[in-house]
């Protein structure tokens, strides 16, 4: 076992990892946003979509990094709309289709 690895919060029952936001996203955008790369503001960690940790207790998602916990994404569907915060994404990589 590393540093990293005690550092690290442990996966719990009170969370999934970041695929259940799969659906959600795919509603808003036309490609698979948990393949995307993106990176915390508060540790830098580096990483796909996928590997959040995604509590949905609240009227919406949030998303948190796996290396610090910090709020990655937040995500809440309405009636009328959505809303997707991403503040704490330094950026996301999101991979296109190939073109034909």
């Amino acid at each position: 076992m590393t540093d990293a690895d005690m550092t690290r919060p442990e996966m719990t029952a009170e969370h999934e990892d970041g695929n259940a936001l799969a659906g959600p996203l795919r509603e808003i955008f036309a490609v698979d946003v948990t393949a995307a790369i993106g990176q915390c503001v508060s540790c830098g960690l580096i990483g796909p979509v996928a590997s959040l940790r995604v509590y949905r207790r609240a009227p919406g998602a949030v998303a948190r990094c796996p290396g610090c916990g910090a709020v990655i994404l937040r995500l809440v569907r309405g009636p009328s709309g959505a809303w997707l915060d991403l503040r704490g994404t330094v950026s996301l990589q999101i991979p296109l289709p190939a073109a034909d």
